[in-house]
């Protein structure tokens, strides 16, 4: 088969999994705690990754990066999966999925605010314009479309869905430098996520007991959320000739994740949801736009 048909496959699976995870993550909530979910999953990621790492002839590569960024490796594992999925799934357990789906595609355009003083970039207009739309968005979302009411539905979820686009762009600036093969940077950060992860369940002296659908939930979510989706996507964007053809497909995922989250979870999808996905996506656009000009 040819590379680019090989990497529209890869990246159309990947988008795949990516559009039914928000409707996963709702339904797992419905049986099993926030805490006791990304323990759960970050203990199926961490195993799948340590499997994919061994397969792969990556050990010597694994010690050699622990050896070198064990520092940098602490902090980027606190932040993913320890901090990041406490903080999403909070988000999920508060809002509707299809609000806390759509908040959190806005963390590409946080990613370019924040690199502003990490990375020394400059915000062009495109990056405000497109900012402008996604926080426009966002703000939609949180007062279910009576902007100038300013009642916020549920303020508190808000907040930790804006919170968790911060952390992930965080993640990703601090990770740039870092040239080693992906899954074996994600292996080690989330084994030290997991260590931080039993380390927290004990002094909070959780419970882990868990339903079956509980479980069957974190299983999917540490599969398609957490891991192979990832390996699914690097290899599109090893394989792809034009990366703007494989990236592109992402925005099916918002609106594929949408109609699961009706026909699936049973949420019936607002107006507002639209209208303010819709602007997310506008800015998402507008920023690839940028990107491929410049």
């Amino acid at each position: 088969m040819d590379r680019q048909k090989k990497a529209l496959l890869y990246a159309l699976a990947a988008v795949l999994l990516w559009s039914t995870v928000a409707t996963a993550f709702k339904l797992t909530l419905r049986f099993v705690p926030v805490v006791e979910l990304v323990w759960w999953a970050s203990l199926v990621s961490f195993g799948v990754l340590g499997m994919l790492v061994v397969s792969g002839g990556h050990r010597e590569a694994l010690l050699a990066f622990w050896r070198r960024s064990w520092r940098q490796s602490l902090l980027l594992g606190a932040m993913n999966p320890f901090v990041y999925y406490l903080t999403l799934f909070r988000a999920y357990a508060l809002l509707p999925a299809q609000e806390a789906q759509a908040i959190n595609y806005t963390w590409a355009l946080m990613l370019a605010f924040l690199s502003v003083p990490i990375l020394k970039h400059r915000l062009n207009r495109y990056d405000v314009i497109a900012g402008a739309l996604g926080y426009t968005g966002v703000v939609i979302i949180a007062t279910h479309g009576d902007v100038f009411s300013w009642h916020f539905a549920s303020l508190s979820g808000v907040g930790y869905a804006i919170l968790s686009t911060v952390l992930w762009a965080l993640y990703w600036l601090i990770s740039t430098r870092n040239t080693e093969e992906p899954v074996v940077t994600l292996f080690v950060h989330f084994g030290v996520g997991v260590v931080l992860m039993a380390g927290y369940l004990l002094w909070r002296g959780s419970p882990l007991h868990v339903s079956a659908e509980g479980m069957a939930g974190a299983v999917y979510i540490g599969l398609f959320e957490m891991s192979v989706t990832f390996v699914l996507w690097g290899r599109a964007l090893k394989l792809t000739r034009k990366v703007a053809t494989v990236s592109n497909l992402i925005f099916l995922s918002p609106v594929l994740s949408l109609v699961l989250i009706h026909t699936v979870v049973g949420e019936m999808i607002y107006p507002s949801t639209i209208t303010a996905l819709g602007l997310i996506l506008a800015g998402l656009a507008l920023q690839q736009t940028k990107i491929k000009a410049s």
